[in-house]
């Protein structure tokens, strides 16, 4: 709940937060806030000559409590004072400057972006969140929090059983609470896939899919819907570091995961049992390009192991692919389609044997030093 003091209803609801039980920290440093924005906005004489505290009184009006905005978060009981939209989205990406202009960012937060599978795709999310690659945000994942999920999901055992979805949202609106986010907690199904890419009466529609989901029918429905509405779909597997980008915004007539699946159509892979499944999955990736482990671990997944291997190295690789490929793209660059591979093994390889050490020779003691 974002709170604007100014307002007379919004302030009552104010006091009556500060009086609740339900408020467990109250955290105000618009001070400090201010006097990084007067930075961003004139980095060659911040403060105009003034001492910093008198410019930062000066910017505050003499009523730092009435000034920006409030924050509440029912989930922890922090209220939180920050800087007015305009003013905290400029001074958050201030940082990115130039790599993003200030004009590409406000390109990037008008644009909304679509994720689905929130263990993998939450640090997607995330990342992009952070960069400001996004100002808007559906996320869609069906399961909740379990503490296997704890090597490559970024939680806190306290967290465990969360839907996944209000997880992520949570940690988006912690980063920036001016992000507009909508979750779909029961995940895409036939009856809301429509639903969640939007347009038309259902709200405006995808930007961006990005899509880590492990059902095969959500995989190639999504892409299908993707396709017919012109939505660009990234994908990252946190196997070798491997990125698909399909540009159905630029190809509406491409096939779905580069053909590797050819006429299959979501109604095809409706209730593929394991073996099926795995299969699929297999084709989709390209069994033939695996990592040894990966392409091992799959065939004994149900057997002697519960669920494929993933690591947080490779998820949080993934998640900066993706922010990558998603920022380019929404930016307008003539990123292509193609199956992509930061494979650090390959980029960083070990040797056959370790050299030994080399040691740096002695030097005489300085004159007069005990030996």
């Amino acid at each position: 709940m974002v709170l604007d003091p100014s307002r007379p209803a919004e302030a009552a609801v104010l006091a009556e937060l500060r009086a609740s039980d339900r408020l467990r920290e109250v955290h105000d440093r618009i001070e400090d806030q201010v006097e990084e924005l007067l930075r961003c906005l004139a980095p060659q004489d911040p403060f105009g000559g003034r001492a910093p505290a008198r410019a930062v009184a000066d910017a505050l009006g003499g009523r730092p409590a009435a000034y920006g905005r409030w924050v509440w978060y029912p989930w922890s009981g922090r209220l939180v004072h920050l800087l007015p939209e305009a003013e905290f989205r400029l001074v958050r990406t201030d940082r990115n400057r130039d790599k993003i202009t200030r004009e590409q960012q406000q390109a990037l937060l008008g644009r909304r972006v679509g994720v689905i599978g929130l263990s993998v795709g939450s640090s997607a999310a995330l990342t992009c969140a952070m960069e400001g690659v996004g100002g808007s945000f559906r996320l869609a994942d069906h399961d909740r929090l379990g503490l296997s999920n704890l090597n490559r999901l970024r939680a806190g055992v306290h967290e465990l059983g969360v839907e996944k979805s209000v997880l992520c949202a949570r940690q988006l609106y912690e980063l920036d609470p001016y992000l507009d986010i909508e979750i779909h907690r029961g995940g895409v199904t036939e009856e809301t896939i429509e639903d969640f890419f939007g347009g038309g009466d259902r709200g405006r529609g995808l930007d961006l899919l990005v899509e880590e989901c492990d059902t095969p029918w959500v995989k190639v429905a999504a892409r299908e819907v993707a396709r017919r509405r012109r939505v660009p779909v990234l994908m990252d597997t946190n196997d070798r570091g491997m990125l698909d980008i399909e540009r159905f915004d630029l190809e509406p007539e491409r096939p779905l995961f580069h053909g590797r699946t050819g006429a299959t159509t979501a109604d095809d892979v409706r209730g593929l049992d394991r073996e099926q499944a795995i299969r699929l999955l297999l084709t989709i990736v390209d069994e033939q390009r695996l990592s040894p482990a990966m392409a091992d671990a799959l065939t004994r997944v149900g057997r002697s192991l519960s669920s494929w291997p993933q690591l947080a190295e490779g998820v949080m690789l993934g998640a900066a692919l993706v922010a990558d490929a998603a920022r380019r793209i929404l930016l307008g660059e003539p990123l292509p389609s193609g199956r992509h591979f930061v494979d650090l093994e390959t980029l960083i390889p070990a040797l056959s044997s370790i050299p030994a050490p080399i040691h740096a020779p002695s030097l005489p003691a300085p004159h007069g030093a005990a030996r």
